[in-house]
């Protein structure tokens, strides 16, 4: 196969694949005592997001039922992913490896394609990641992509979804409030794979919030700065809202909900929405709440180059 056609092909695998950077964060982080600064609100969020409060957290698939990715450009037909993930964060502060993510996509474009991503408890190094390419039948390995690559031509970036830690921002608290009504969703879409769309999510409204702001360090981003909406008492981020020059350019609402735990931040995605605000282009990742499983007696060994290579197209 030609170079550009097989980096055409990896690239593209790239754009559709959920890792995760959990490095900057500890996996026991305590809830904090009294009221939290911004940073720690910050860390409070990526532990959650990074669902450390389980040493594992998987999005499986239940018979016919599946995690569903929607794509929507304004004015036209949505497309489609399915997929299903694996988060594996039981790992001995000893152990090099700090955490694992697997990704197996069934159907669409990518169906048959995985990843595993691995993530270090070195703080300065870097990610490792091994992808399985059907076509090829063969894995590639390769370096993190940059933070504002499109996550599978969605409204989400790579750093929205997984790169982007706390220390990438400053952190400004802005104050208490109270969540003010139901989260994004894309009404009346008929899909494939989502024959019973769920409505839009109204579990946020009222809930007490931080106004989170954070303003990134990187020089002519595509943002300046966002905020978000974090339960003060969870720590879930339910609504971010991204600003360039003064003027909001897109938003990403998250559906959480509550785990049987005595931990208040064992929290898990019902759905995530997202719309760029300049194209009118929409995504809805839809969790069907019956595919998830939490602190699950998976091996070890499922988080592998061997457990790629046994991927069915």
């Amino acid at each position: 196969m030609l170079p550009r056609i097989r980096n055409r092909i990896v690239a593209t695998a790239l754009a559709g694949l959920s890792c995760t950077a959990l490095a900057g964060v500890p996996k026991d982080l305590p809830l904090p005592s009294g009221e939290p600064s911004a940073k720690e609100i910050a860390d409070q969020v990526y532990f959650v997001n990074h669902f450390y409060a389980f040493k594992n957290y998987g999005i499986t698939k239940k018979g016919k039922t599946i995690t569903v990715l929607i794509n929507k450009a304004k004015g036209k037909r949505p497309t489609t992913v399915t997929l299903e993930r694996y988060l594996n964060n039981d790992y001995p502060p000893s152990d090099a490896i700090k955490a694992q993510d697997l990704a197996i996509f069934r159907s669409g474009k990518l169906r048959g394609t995985g990843m595993l991503i691995t993530d270090y408890n070195d703080d300065n190094k870097s990610q490792s990641y091994a992808i399985w390419l059907p076509a090829l039948r063969k894995i590639r390995r390769f370096a993190q992509p940059a933070h504002d690559d499109a996550w599978g031509g969605t409204d989400f970036t790579f750093g929205d979804v997984t790169l982007r830690k706390p220390k990438d921002e400053t952190h400004e608290l802005l104050g208490k409030a109270t969540f003010p009504g139901c989260l994004g969703s894309i009404p009346g879409v008929k899909v494939r794979y989502l024959p019973k769309p769920p409505e839009p999510s109204c579990f946020a409204k009222g809930k007490e919030v931080y106004k989170l702001k954070s303003t990134t360090k990187r020089q002519n981003w595509w943002y300046d700065y966002r905020v978000s909406y974090v339960d003060t008492q969870t720590f879930a981020d339910y609504r971010t809202e991204y600003f360039k020059g003064g003027k909001q350019v897109k938003v990403i609402d998250r559906d959480w909900r509550p785990l049987e735990s005595d931990d208040p931040r064992a929290q898990s995605w019902g759905y995530w929405y997202g719309k760029t605000f300049a194209t009118g282009h929409e995504t809805w990742a839809v969790i069907p709440p019956e595919v998830v499983e939490v602190n699950h007696n998976w091996p070890r060994r499922m988080w592998s180059e061997r457990t790629l290579r046994k991927i069915k197209r």
